[in-house]
């Protein structure tokens, strides 16, 4: 019985190939395989019972709140022009230099991802604002497109990540179940102020890593980044003023630090800090003079649509991991990794590779609701740091955004890339990007410090 678990998850990604949608497929795998089930007396239909109280404490969870919320900050503050301004201002500031678009870029990449959250809004908007530029001015199409792939995904690592805020949720009530397996009955918590805490030191290693690569291209592989006439330099230094450079950074920067300083600091949860980040971003976009009807529309639109897809998947998820339990599915895994050569740190390689692979045909979501609470109770038993383990997680499936062919972020860039730019070049372009991930995922685990000694500071 335990291996229907097992071959159900199968048909799950099975079907998902086939192109139907995830949440339909969740549930309506579940729903069949607990069918077969019951005609067969070898699954209790009492398991279905409990989905009612689930579903309400889902749909009653304050933390989940903070999804609609980050979601409607970061698509204001797409709306209203503000990663425009800011790649504008950022070019002419590094101007001077070969590579300076490239860094102004990735730092651009940075701060859009503390904004949105969102990979795919993240990719999209840098891909339409500096992909012609980049290529206009004599950049190779593999070097740009690669940067702007790679920087897109810093939305999944750097808070606030919706990413960090569904996998805090998910870990929480993980950690939880882990503890009490062990008999102790007066657990810690873990939260999503401890991921982004987390993040933090890791997300800034990755952009150093990613502004050091466009350095040693543009020292060893030259005719990659074109050099500049010494006259356009100078007519970007004539154009950079202070006032230009601080009406552009200053107002992003303070919503980012009163959004994730408040939670860091504690005077605030993910949940409200959101709703500071949400009316903050409003207002920058009155101030703007950019909150037009038509722009709040797109906004909400967006809002709604997001929210409405990751509420959909939780259900269906909730509904998959009910059946996957019921028959037995948790035993089997957990008995599994105890058989597993090398113990804890065997089971660690195997399921962050089971990751990956499966970061091809899923979304961080569908992996964060279904994956997630099957593995990482067995994983936190076994010992690991359920901070060290989210923010792994969290990199794993950053790095599984960018690998050819099924990587999210390249469809995403490939949809208003233009057609001069062939595919070949995208995943030519992403592949050193991929290694320096990769090169990441090992210092962290050999310096699992450098993920939990922040939020030690911070939350002791």
């Amino acid at each position: 019985m335990e291996y229907l678990a097992l071959l159900m998850f199968l048909c799950v990604c099975g079907v998902l190939l086939l192109g139907y949608p995830v949440a339909l497929t969740l549930a309506g795998t579940a729903l069949f395989f607990a069918g077969i089930g019951i005609s067969f007396d070898i699954f209790e239909s009492s398991f279905l019972h409990a989905l009612p109280n689930r579903l309400y404490g889902v749909l009653n969870n304050q933390t989940l709140l903070a999804v609609p919320l980050f979601v409607f900050m970061g698509a204001m503050l797409e709306r209203s022009k503000i990663a425009e301004n800011l790649l504008n201002t950022m070019a002419l500031l590094f101007g001077r230099f070969n590579v300076g678009l490239a860094i102004s870029v990735t730092l651009v990449g940075m701060l859009l991802a503390a904004s949105t959250g969102i990979v795919g809004a993240t990719v999209v908007t840098m891909g339409l604002l500096s992909l012609p530029t980049m290529l206009k001015r004599g950049y190779s199409p593999a070097f740009s497109t690669g940067i702007i792939c790679a920087t897109g995904t810093l939305g999944q690592i750097i808070p606030p990540s919706i990413a960090l805020v569904l996998l805090g949720d998910v870990l929480s009530s993980a950690y939880q179940k882990a503890q009490l397996s062990m008999g102790i009955f007066s657990p810690k918590t873990v939260s999503v102020g401890d991921l982004f805490a987390g993040a933090v030191i890791p997300g800034l290693i990755l952009v150093a890593f990613y502004i050091l690569y466009c350095i040693g291209v543009a020292i060893f592989n030259p005719s990659a980044i074109p050099k500049r006439d010494p006259s356009e330099i100078k007519d970007d230094q004539q154009s950079l003023t202070i006032g230009l450079l601080l009406s552009a950074l200053i107002p992003p920067l303070l919503l980012m630090s009163a959004v994730l300083g408040s939670i860091l600091l504690g005077y605030a949860t993910p949940t409200e800090a959101a709703g500071v980040g949400a009316m903050g971003a409003l207002l920058l976009a009155i101030w703007k003079k950019q909150l037009n009807k038509v722009n709040l529309t797109a906004v909400m639109q967006t809002t709604v649509k997001i929210t409405s897809m990751v509420f959909l998947i939780l259900i269906g998820a909730s509904l998959f991991s009910l059946v996957f339990r019921g028959f037995g599915g948790e035993e089997l895994v957990h008995g599994l990794f105890q058989q597993m050569p090398g113990g804890v740190v065997g089971a660690t390689i195997i399921v962050m590779l089971v990751m990956f692979l499966l970061g091809f045909i899923l979304d961080f979501i569908e992996i964060t609701f279904v994956v997630v609470p099957i593995v990482a109770p067995v994983l936190l038993a076994m010992g690991l740091d359920p901070v060290w383990l989210g923010i792994m997680i969290a990199v794993n499936l950053q790095t599984s955004f960018l690998t050819p062919p099924f990587g999210f972020a390249l469809f995403y860039l490939r949809g208003v890339a233009d057609k001069s730019v062939s595919t070949s070049a995208i995943y030519k372009g992403v592949i050193p990007f991929i290694i320096i991930q990769l090169v990441l995922l090992c210092i962290l685990s050999y310096w699992p410090g450098l993920v939990t000694w922040l939020p030690n500071v911070i939350y002791g």
